[in-house]
């Protein structure tokens, strides 16, 4: 059978067909790719750059100023659009690839689609070694984009123009399949970029992807439902599958018709609004004393689209009920059956649902209930003295908090790594589904600035907070640059502690001595003294350091819905942390020391451990 054909490169017939994918966002068809952030080089700049500049119109191309944070602003993009939109991230060979490898490991943990389009070395290899390449001694199939294998939920090398076929429409698969999601790396060897093949037209038709919503097997519901029934103390946490899911308002109505209190991970934190009665707040190592109480009791875990990584389950120490079962609802079975639990794979509004419907007239004992409500009276108590205005001089992370809630309350409130993800996992007040933006299932320093950018390209027409300590400030920053050239609306809130803050707390409360954290306690000659606003300032943002939480309560009410990046400095105590709720975290402790605060805290730590449970 002949098949009409369109002659183009490799690059061209990928630039082609992404703009040919759509999805549809209330009821509109629109582009599933929300764009392409593009360092160029030598290995991208004459294939997929030539292939991009055709397409611009359609599928818009954005300057980044480093591959890994570029790479976290379109992760942070996805990520604001519940999975339902994403971008693609292209760089050359070496370094430029390489630097995206952190962020393909952060889309990877946190199950976040993005698809990654490096250079790579010749197929033909005639060149060979060229410039960026690397050499193994042993392998000549190798090459730098073998560091994406592991971290990647599907990889190719493209070596021929026409594997360009069944490698995007396979990447197509996994960047929409809620189970599979995640990071996808095309290797795209830089001659092949250039090579041309006669493309079959209908590889470039549209092509609407709507969301798979997995049902439960019938099995596995009767006995999820069964344990649900017999549960005394049964709790809800959950994760980040609810957003994903779009489930907020199933999640509702199945607590509020059962009497079930929910407790929410970094991932799921805005699940419910923070004002929801049944709504305990965060669980686990930066839990609040509401969820935790609970969750120590608790006779069955209904797992909603989580991960249950170790800060949600305190090292795997926070519950205690012996009795306890777990009911995983999730659409990865890999998740779904974590420590024993009983597998719900399916989607998180579904499965809810259809629970809830199971189970129509059964509710959990009003005691039960009235503990929970009694338990988030106290809570709150405590966290609006931590959260409280203040005259400190050097205010804690809490105070500032309660600040930016003041002034921004209903912004989309986004951070990441060191202890601000605790403070605000406990105390951010969130309003609305993905008004709370953490970045905590790979903790990564850098990322906080960039997805900034990246939620409000996603969100334009809302408000977009960051808040970023000191020390992720420093290690990546640039895409200021990139909000202020596209005309961004932003807020960065800079915490300056003169250090790594959290790290030197963990540091102290494992027995160690401070060193090489805080900059009074590193090898220095002389103290830096980093004028945060001014650098800011330098890279186009309209910046200022405040002298006092009113001062910054004000600045940020004053410069709300004003246009361009606005970044806003202010000193904090490096020690101070919230002391009300949290939860035990397994760090090890070394079991050999000279100094006797190290022996002390390794004998707290054994202790500890006994209350892990194991498998």
């Amino acid at each position: 059978m002949s098949q009409n054909t369109i002659r183009l490169t490799m690059a061209q017939a990928v630039a082609r067909f992404l703009s040919a994918q759509k999805t549809v966002i209330n009821g509109e068809t629109v582009p599933i790719f929300g764009g392409v952030w593009a360092i160029f080089g030598h290995g991208n700049v004459a294939g997929v750059g030539e292939a991009l500049h055709a397409v611009k119109d359609e599928l818009p191309t954005f300057r980044g100023q480093n591959e890994q944070s570029m790479a976290h602003a379109a992760i942070a993009y996805a990520k604001a659009n519940f999975r339902r939109r994403f971008m693609a991230c292209t760089s050359s060979i070496g370094p430029g690839a390489l630097n995206m490898v952190t962020a393909a490991a952060l889309a990877h943990v946190n199950r976040i689609p993005v698809l990654l389009l490096p250079g790579d070395v010749f197929a033909n290899r005639l060149p060979d070694p060229v410039l960026q390449q690397v050499e193994d001694f042993g392998d000549g199939t190798i090459s730098a984009n073998d560091c994406f294998k592991p971290v990647s939920r599907y990889f190719d090398r493209i070596t021929r123009p026409e594997q360009i076929i069944p490698a995007l429409r396979r990447a197509m698969q996994v960047l929409t399949d809620p189970a599979e999601c995640g990071p996808v790396t095309l290797s795209l060897c830089q001659d092949v970029q250039a090579e041309a093949y006669d493309y079959p037209e209908s590889f470039f038709a549209e092509k609407v992807w709507v969301p798979r919503r997995i049902m439960p097997d019938a099995d596995e519901f009767a006995t999820a439902a069964a344990a649900l029934k017999l549960a005394k103390k049964p709790v809800i946490i959950a994760g980040g599958g609810v957003l994903y899911s779009e489930a907020s308002e199933s999640l509702a109505a199945f607590a509020e018709d059962h009497g079930i209190p929910v407790m929410e991970t970094q991932a799921g934190k805005s699940s419910l609004p923070h004002d929801h009665k049944l709504n305990m707040g965060s669980v686990g190592v930066t839990g609040t004393s509401a969820s935790n109480a609970l969750a120590e009791e608790a006779d069955v875990v209904l797992a909603v689209g989580t991960r249950l990584q170790d800060f949600t389950t305190g090292s795997w120490a926070l519950f205690k009920n012996e009795d306890l079962k777990i009911v995983g609802l999730n659409v990865q079975v890999f998740d779904a059956m974590k420590h024993e639990g009983l597998p719900l794979v399916a989607d998180a509004r579904v499965g809810l649902e259809a629970l809830d419907a199971a189970l129509t007239g059964w509710q959990v004992d009003s005691a039960w209930t009235d503990k929970a409500l009694n338990g988030k009276t106290e809570w709150l108590k405590a966290a609006d003295a931590a959260r409280a205005a203040s005259n400190a001089e050097l205010p804690s992370d809490a105070q500032v908090i309660g600040a930016v809630q003041r002034g921004r309350g209903k912004a989309t409130l986004v951070c990441a790594a060191g202890g601000l993800p605790g403070e605000l996992h406990k105390l951010w007040r969130a309003d609305a589904p993905g008004s709370y933006h953490l970045e905590y299932g790979f903790s990564t320093m850098g990322y906080e600035i960039a997805a900034g950018l990246g939620v409000a390209l996603a969100r334009p027409d809302s408000d977009t907070v960051v808040m970023v300590g000191d020390g992720s400030y420093l290690m990546m920053n640039s895409e200021i640059v990139s909000a202020v050239m596209l005309g961004i609306r932003l807020t960065i809130v800079v915490l300056d502690n003169s250090g790594y803050g959290c790290i030197n707390r963990l540091q102290m409360a494992t027995g160690g001595a401070n060193f090489n954290n805080l900059f009074r306690d590193t090898r220095h000659e002389t103290m830096p003294n980093v004028d945060f606003a001014a650098h800011a300032a330098a890279m186009g943002a309209k910046a200022g350091k405040v002298s006092s939480l009113a001062e910054l309560e004000a600045a940020l009410v004053q410069s709300e819905g004003a246009g361009g990046v606005h970044v806003f400095v202010i000193d904090t105590d490096p020690l101070i942390t919230t002391d009300e709720g949290g939860h035990w975290w397994d760090v090890a402790v070394p079991e050999v020391s000279e100094r006797p605060q190290v022996n002390a805290a390794r004998e707290a730590y054994v202790k500890a451990l006994k209350a892990q449970r194991a498998g």
